[in-house]
């Protein structure tokens, strides 16, 4: 079991992106969130979305890994459109082989609060360890 598990906020489409690369990036790149990361913690990724600024809801648990690096670093220059040039921290994370989740189809501490999602507005929120075992009980595909 883990010790410490997180839960991230990200469109499914920038998921697919942080997957397919193995790393995790937050807050439009900046160092604090991922600073906050251990090697060996959980990671989870909420996606409220499919797209970024997309309007059509998805709520679902589309991501589920370790941190695996021990420091953020930083990534080549990239455009991040409006917010111009620049070089995001990221972390390496292992990522599992799940399938995506919808957050009404499991029991979760995080969720049983009113206004639950209020906090995701962080981007990144601390998820309890037994919450981190529910989604890779349920996510899994092997």
């Amino acid at each position: 079991m883990t010790e410490r598990a997180w839960v991230a906020v990200v469109s499914a489409e920038h998921t697919e992106r942080a997957v397919a690369g193995g790393f995790v990036q937050l807050n439009h790149g900046k160092r604090y969130g991922v600073a906050r990361l251990q090697r060996g913690d959980g990671f989870a990724i909420y996606s409220p979305t499919e797209r970024y600024l997309g309007k059509q809801p998805l709520r679902m648990f589309t991501a589920l890994g370790f941190v695996a690096d021990d420091a953020p670093h930083q990534a080549e220059p990239m455009s991040m459109g409006a917010r111009g040039i620049v070089r995001p921290w990221r972390r390496r994370i292992a990522f599992l082989d799940v399938r995506r989740v919808s957050v009404q189809d499991v029991d979760l501490e995080l969720t049983r609060a009113p206004n639950w999602g209020y906090q995701l507005r962080r981007g990144l929120v601390p998820l309890e360890p037994n919450d981190f075992e529910k989604l890779q009980s349920v996510m899994s595909i092997s």
